[in-house]
């Protein structure tokens, strides 16, 4: 399962061309404004990627598309009320989509998985462990030292159990053998990121998309990031990678982009796929937001965004199971934890 994040991105890239001279038989041409719901807070790493990537997509379809914050329940009650809406093709959301396809997993959603979207993904993210600038701890090592034997003691603050940062900090500790540590819950990943650089919580797991500023301006010393190669960011030394303290730690990217629900029409799924495939994957907008946040820009859509999804979707859905966090079995949304596969339904 460990694998380079630049291995699966390599692969994703060369499937890409097979997705963007997609044929489509009736153009969709929307008449009013669409609504696209983030499930998180302003400023974190979804609300950042939809805000670049909305005015492309308004500008192709010649209508507004709204970005909507809707927060809460670790971005299951934004989500709800896309598959609540009309299917007809004025709805989206946007999220991580490893979050869409294991809702039903965490017991945040009923009856719902990853083939329940059209999935349009723009970039892939990576949470990155950082505390406050004054912090007492220098490196990862005596911040995992500190966790093995304070525990609770170590506040770390994340956007909610199933975001990045709350999956992040429940891997981490598994592959350490296991410790105990403090949860701050905040609306997003932006928010959680603030919290630790003013002295709020000592540890953030969040996304570097929502650090970035934060560490570049002095707010946040970096430790590791949730990676086997080290991340590069403009004006700040490289962040080791967390496979130099635990070596052994399943791995797997993180993508996020724009969902629509399975049932809208054929035209609206048409029209996105030749709009994400000639306007998305050539962006400038959203390869210099990813190269300026420390995200790597990955577009893709249809069957082979659902590929590239689905290590990290069984990577955290088997996760879950393992804690003994998840409410649902994975085997309910197809995937089997001893084999670490994907089986029929």
């Amino acid at each position: 399962m460990k694998q380079s994040l630049r291995l699966v991105l390599a692969s994703g890239t060369a499937l890409l061309t097979l997705g963007t001279s997609m044929a489509f038989a009736q153009e969709w041409k929307p008449d009013r404004p669409i609504n696209l719901i983030v499930p998180w807070g302003a400023g974190g790493s979804t609300d950042q990627v939809t805000r670049v990537t909305a005015p492309i997509l308004a500008e192709a379809l010649g209508v507004d598309v709204v970005v909507v914050n809707q927060p809460g329940a670790s971005g299951a009650i934004g989500t709800q009320e896309v598959l609540n809406a009309p299917r007809d093709g004025y709805t989206w959301t946007a999220n991580a989509i490893a979050n869409n396809a294991t809702y039903h997993v965490s017991g945040l959603l009923a009856d719902t998985d990853i083939d329940d979207w059209h999935i349009y993904l723009s970039v892939a993210n990576v949470p990155v462990v950082s505390v406050p600038a004054d912090s007492e701890f220098t490196d990862f090592g005596q911040l995992l030292e500190a966790f093995k034997t304070r525990g609770n003691e170590i506040t770390v603050a994340t956007a909610g159990v199933t975001s990045s940062g709350g999956t992040a900090i429940a891997a981490l500790s598994g592959a350490a053998d296991g410790f105990d540590y403090n949860m701050i819950t905040y609306d997003g990943g932006g928010p959680a990121a603030i919290a630790v650089a003013s002295g709020e919580a000592m540890v953030t797991t969040q996304l570097a998309v929502e650090q970035t500023e934060l560490i570049r301006g002095g707010r946040l010393k970096a430790l590791a990031v949730l990676s086997d190669q080290p991340l590069t960011l403009d004006g700040v030394d490289p962040i080791p990678p967390i496979t130099n303290w635990i070596p052994d730690m399943e791995l797997a990217p993180d993508y996020f982009g724009i969902f629509v629900p399975v049932g809208v029409p054929d035209e609206v799924v048409a029209t996105l796929d030749k709009i994400w495939g000639e306007k998305v994957t050539t962006s400038d907008a959203v390869k210099t937001y990813a190269e300026t946040f420390g995200a790597v820009f990955a577009p893709s859509f249809g069957a082979e965004a659902r590929a590239l999804a689905m290590p990290v979707v069984i990577l955290e859905a088997c996760s879950s199971l393992e804690r003994g966090e998840a409410v649902n079995d994975p085997s309910t949304i197809g995937i089997d934890c001893e084999t670490r596969t994907e089986t029929a339904q």
